[in-house]
């Protein structure tokens, strides 16, 4: 093999990248652009799904320029996305009917509450292993295609409609408009995909009324789904590997088996743990879901792992929203710098409900809030507040993960922008009460993803060896601030209660 790199495509919620990892599984090369965020009414969230498409082409051509390099030198592509977040386009145009309704969007909360109402969630927990809930993308089609259906002049011809997540449009476009396809792991978070057969549900795209025509073939996340059209970059790369974010992150941390388990902290926080070829039931509202499935000699036949995961909306969010939306920070990493300048939380707590609630609480209508806040407080108790706030959620998953599987958990794997700040991840491992690590390279959602799409053309041969040879930059131990900590855990989840069930 005469090419000597691998591309991976992140497609995040906030931003869009194309990173480059040579043989060592280190950075050769990388572009970025923040992706505009649309929100037209209050719990509405919307992406342009154009802009995503050009941004990431741009990033294609703008990554290989600055690493030096030909087309030809990439020997394959990995795609990993953020999930759930979907839309529907014209094949005919390659137009999107509408904006893509991101993963965050709350709008079609009164849909889930009239089927959990009419008594379809056990039915719908049974089939997918999700909880009925407006985050994920069944609702959100089914929304799109009744507002097509009513405003569309002249109405679009449905035959020729496609339906899809973010990866299913891009796989398309990259492919010069030929390959309609997602993979298990991104299937699995529609709410459609029957998680026992590994096909779309039947009885469930009846239910949301999705024809089957319009919904992308599924096929296994590390394995050939086509290659990129030589029109648009000059060369005919593989694209071999499809993962939702979150599977490709557990993927890069080498979380192939029960026991392991990661947490990325990016717009939300999740936390995933592996369960094996066995899908696991969780007793506390935690989410089975696809790891990730990979080709076998039978294509009839993928092999499928599983997981369970803890899905908290809103982490790197309560960041971004002080910055932009409050502006009391003018960057990220000074919350870091304004929290250590407050010996305590000053009494505040603060209830990261922004998008709702997500695991284990999935309350669509609970609301941020800061609760316990006196004339004495200040900024930097406000943003301390926050910053232990997205701490606790994650401490409230690994309970749940330790009471479902039965083994303590010893040691969390993290990844994600916000684990560039020590102050959050010295109080995430004084509040957990276990060691925290921290790779070098905090982008182990894109590694993932060149991870596996190395693999399966041959580029590199042993999986085991690649991911433990990953450099860790830092293991946090819990330390002096650890009881102190865990005894304030239990004020905020008194914080969470008052913020639930609020917008009602």
């Amino acid at each position: 093999m005469t090419a000597n790199y691998i591309m991976a495509l992140d497609l995040g919620t906030t931003g869009n990248r194309a990173i480059i990892f040579d043989r060592e599984g280190a950075i050769a090369g990388q572009a970025y652009r923040e992706l505009t965020q649309y929100y037209p009414q209050p719990g509405w969230v919307e992406h342009n799904a154009r802009e995503i498409w050009e941004e990431i082409e741009w990033a294609i051509g703008s990554a290989i320029s600055k690493a030096g390099l030909k087309p030809t030198d990439i020997a394959a592509i990995g795609l990993t996305v953020q999930r759930e977040t979907c839309l529907l386009w014209d094949s005919r145009t390659g137009k999107p009917l509408a904006n893509a309704i991101v993963w965050q969007d709350r709008r079609t909360a009164p849909l889930c509450n009239q089927l959990r109402e009419a008594g379809k969630a056990e039915e719908i927990y049974d089939r997918t292993g999700l909880v009925l809930d407006a985050y994920f993308s069944a609702t959100k089609l089914a929304w799109l295609l009744e507002q097509a259906k009513k405003e569309m002049d002249p109405p679009a011809d449905f035959d020729q409609v496609l339906a899809g997540t973010v990866d299913s449009w891009v796989l398309w476009n990259l492919t010069g408009r030929q390959v309609h396809a997602t993979d298990h792991s991104n299937a699995s978070r529609t709410m459609l995909l029957n998680i026992a057969s590994g096909q779309w549900d039947d009885t469930l795209l009846s239910l949301f009324d999705i024809p089957p025509h319009m919904m992308p073939a599924i096929k296994p996340s590390i394995g050939v789904f086509g290659h990129t059209d030589a029109g648009l970059f000059g060369a005919e790369i593989p694209i071999t590997a499809i993962f939702g974010d979150q599977q490709a992150a557990l993927y890069g941390h080498g979380c192939d088996r029960p026991g392991l388990l990661k947490c990325t902290y990016g717009t939300g926080a999740f936390l995933v743990s592996h369960t094996g070829d066995d899908v696991v039931r969780s007793q506390n509202q935690l989410l089975s879901t696809v790891a990730w499935s990979e080709a076998t000699g039978d294509a009839k036949q993928p092999h499928i792992g599983y997981a369970i995961e803890g899905s908290m909306f809103t982490a790197g969010a309560c960041i971004q929203w002080l910055r932009d939306g409050l502006q009391v920070i003018s960057s990220a990493a000074e919350t870091e710098i304004v929290a250590r300048q407050a010996a305590d939380n000053g009494g505040v707590y603060f209830v990261p409900a922004l998008s709702g609630l997500g695991a284990p609480h999935w309350d669509m209508s609970a609301r941020g809030a800061f609760l316990g806040l006196t004339r004495g407080v200040q900024r930097e108790h406000m943003v301390r507040a926050v910053l232990e706030a997205i701490a606790y959620e994650v401490k409230e998953v690994v309970d749940a993960v330790n009471q479902d599987s039965g083994t303590p958990i010893r040691q969390l794997k993290v990844d994600g922008g916000a684990c560039n700040n020590d102050f959050l991840m010295q109080f995430q491992a004084d509040v957990l009460g276990i060691p925290v690590e921290r790779p070098q390279v905090l982008d182990v959602t894109a590694q993932g993803a060149a991870f596996a799409a190395g693999l399966a053309v041959g580029f590199w041969n042993d999986y085991r060896t690649l991911v433990e040879s990953r450099p860790i930059d830092r293991v946090f131990e819990p330390g002096a601030g650890q009881s102190t900590a865990q005894e304030n855990f239990g004020m905020w989840m008194k914080a969470v209660e008052r913020a639930k069930n609020w917008a009602c």
